[in-house]
């Protein structure tokens, strides 16, 4: 069965109103494993590279006072079509506008303080991936109830 992986960042707003374990719950309960964690300070480069596409947008300089006023914590997550499940689970970027039952729509209301980034495609996932993780800061194991999660031929 083929696995994919995403990344997760979640961001500072979040963690200063204690949803961690919530939002890494709501992937854990769907079934993802987590292969990858850490707690960092994002840096006004790394963010700048990050959100190089939002960089010439009005709103820019407060996101990055945002995401780099506080710690965040990345997260990557792998199991099948990861980055479409992820995206489901996360919901809208405007969160208001977020159904019920996905993280933004049940743990924000605001665009910019919307609790969660997820990788928006493989490709993005790939590259993110590789920006706030190093190889050997990702885990490869298996489940002792992988049979459990998927049919055999998933």
């Amino acid at each position: 069965m083929a696995q994919e992986r995403s990344l997760l960042l979640i961001k500072p707003d979040a963690i200063q109103r204690g949803l961690v374990g919530n939002i890494i719950a709501r992937f854990e309960k769907k079934g993802f494993k987590i292969v990858g964690m850490r707690m960092l300070q994002m840096t006004k480069e790394l963010s700048k590279e990050h959100y190089a596409h939002l960089v010439g947008k009005p709103f820019y300089p407060d996101l990055e006072r945002f995401v780099t006023e506080h710690p965040l914590v990345a997260v990557v997550v792998e199991g099948k079509e990861a980055v479409e499940v992820v995206r489901l689970i996360v919901g809208p970027t405007n969160a208001s506008k977020a159904p019920g039952g996905t993280v933004r729509g049940d743990l924000s209301n605001s665009t910019s303080r919307n609790v969660i980034h997820a990788s928006d495609s493989k490709e993005t996932a790939e590259k993110e991936i590789r920006r706030f993780f190093k190889p050997h800061e990702l885990f490869d194991y298996k489940f002792a109830n992988a049979h459990y999660r998927y049919a055999a031929d998933e």
